[in-house]
């Protein structure tokens, strides 16, 4: 079986809204988007701040806290998080309202072994319905967090087949698979992966990306005795580090443009950024342009884009100029095979990054830049790493092997080829973001797919769009019909695409039954129409 691409041209009328490339591209089509693909990475427009900006590398780097189960029983540990409002001092001497895992933004981290099960029971106490989905898990169906299976408030109604609130303006959609609850919900992460760094965070349809910007997102850490037994940096010299831009309000808001702001009734962002919203603040682990004291010695950075829409491009500059390497070990779904080395690395929302950075041969006193090459002005400055003191001992090392239990899916072994253009489009006379010409539905079986089957998917884009698959990992085949990109080595679970770009995928449907999603991860086109069901049976 094989599905197409959806090929029909977008009326230039239909897409001036979402900005001047777009409609190029409609207008244009590929010949166009080819073009587009040699520019920087900005699919979106930017909010500006409306108070003044603190300096960067002035603010410690926070490290987010780890999370202790409230039981260890059955072989599995039992966690326990309320959804719940609060206020953090996020730039210098400005109060801003969230919405928090545990009270924190970031929430607070989840340590697991692989192969020991996890319970996390969520309790909501947000004035709106929630979903929390493990990215990156290998989950069952019930727990993964499916859009409609809402924890709802005490007090919201219930409505027949669990109507949602509508996308985009349409009338709300009925799912009549939706099982929701009220106030809590347990999801069990079985862990049975390589050891990675996941992530979890809000998945509500149609609200996805208001509730992540507002404070919805935490770490999740897989780990096993093989990979400690490495001898990768660790302890304090393991950093995670969650990259998320931001723009606040003169009040010290959050600055988000939703046409509803209260996040009960229409979906949606205004105009000017349906293509993406981006801030102009960049927060690492919450806070504004941070800085952080270390010694001189191999550090391993946990690296996750946690931003709606804004692509970084990643590098390492000393003061005097000198770029140091970042030797990338790891990607979404764990270890790479062998080290790849990277004098700039590239992230789209939801990817990560397992990089190993050497501070040895560093002078003590100097100011490392973590600085982002998509950026502009302020958004050019990520983080910084102060060289605070000689390392006593490092015995920590890269080894030239570091996995063997990658998988080695072959074209032979595929069962079918599948298309699917990722492009912008209407949706109930309104602009929406399409997979294959059509709109999200969630009582509409996109795929089905055998449990166990490899199957190669091939991707089309008009602009950027991270492809993110549930459930499942899987390996980079080819970009535009050539060799994958150096930093798309090793088992992935989100592809970054460029404008015009094609990608080969190829991955094996392994694990549960159930339904589950795809999607591109700009969380602003997710929640604009560009998902769909993908049904493992």
């Amino acid at each position: 079986m094989r599905e197409r691409p959806h090929t029909a041209g977008v009326p230039r009328r239909q897409v001036l809204g979402i900005g001047g490339a777009l409609g190029l591209l409609a207008a244009g089509g590929l010949v166009t988007s080819a073009a587009l693909a040699r520019r920087p990475a900005a699919t979106g427009a930017e909010l500006r701040s409306d108070l003044p900006l603190p300096p960067a590398y002035r603010t410690p780097l926070p490290l987010p806290a780890v999370l202790a189960p409230r039981a260890t029983t059955g072989g599995a540990d039992h966690y326990e998080i309320t959804q719940r409002p609060a206020v953090a001092e996020i730039l210098p001497g400005v109060t801003t309202p969230l919405w928090t895992y545990g009270g924190t933004f970031p929430g607070p981290t989840i340590e697991a072994r692989r192969g020991r099960p996890v319970t996390v029971t969520h309790r909501n106490e947000l004035p709106v319905p929630t979903a929390v989905h493990l990215h990156g898990g290998r989950t069952p169906a019930a727990s993964d967090g499916y859009p409609t299976d809402l924890v709802l408030p005490a007090g919201w109604p219930t409505t027949p087949h669990h109507t949602t609130g509508g996308m985009a303006g349409m009338p709300g959609m009925a799912d009549p698979r939706a099982v929701t609850t009220t106030l809590t919900r347990a999801y069990t992460f079985p862990n049975d992966q390589r050891p990675t760094l996941l992530w979890y965070h809000d998945h509500r349809m149609d609200f996805t990306a208001p509730a992540i910007w507002r404070g919805l997102a935490g770490l999740y850490i897989v780990r096993d005795a093989a990979e400690e037994a490495l001898g990768l940096p660790a302890g304090p010299r393991e950093i995670p580090l969650m990259i998320a831009d931001r723009a606040f309000a003169a009040d010290g808001t959050l600055a988000y443009p939703s046409l509803d702001p209260t996040l009960r009734g229409r979906p949606g962002v205004t105009r000017p950024y349906l293509a993406g919203v981006l801030g102009d603040v960049i927060l690492v682990n919450g806070a504004p342009w941070p800085v952080h004291e270390v010694d001189t010695a191999r550090h391993r950075l946990r690296l996750l884009n946690g931003s709606n829409a804004r692509h970084y491009e990643l590098e390492a500059v000393c003061e005097d100029g000198r770029r140091l390497d970042l030797v990338q070990i790891g990607a979404d779904q764990g270890l790479l095979e062998t080290p790849v080395t990277h004098r700039t690395l590239p992230m789209a929302p939801a990817e990560r990054h397992d990089v190993v950075i050497d501070f040895t041969d560093v002078p003590l006193g100097t100011l490392v830049q973590i600085r982002n090459r998509l950026g502009t002005g302020r958004t050019r400055d990520v983080l910084a790493f102060r060289i605070a003191r000689r390392a006593a001992t490092d015995d920590s090392r890269i080894p030239p092997t570091l996995a063997t239990d990658l998988p080695t899916w072959s074209r032979e072994e595929a069962v079918r080829v599948r298309d699917f253009a990722f492009r912008a489009g209407r949706m109930n006379g309104g602009h929406g973001w399409l997979i294959g010409g059509r709109p999200f539905d969630p009582a509409r079986t996109d795929v089905t797919v055998g449990l166990g089957d490899v199957e190669v998917w091939r991707f089309i884009a008009d602009v950027h769009h991270p492809i993110h698959l549930h459930l499942v990992g899987f390996r980079v085949l080819t970009r535009g019909g050539k060799p994958p990109r150096p930093h798309d080595a090793g088992l992935k679970d989100t592809v970054s695409l460029r404008p015009g770009e094609s990608a080969e995928i190829i991955t094996r449907f392994d694990g549960y039954r159930g339904r589950y999603l795809f999607h591109c991860h700009n969380a602003e086109h997710e929640d604009m129409g560009m998902m769909a069901n993908l049904e493992v049976v």
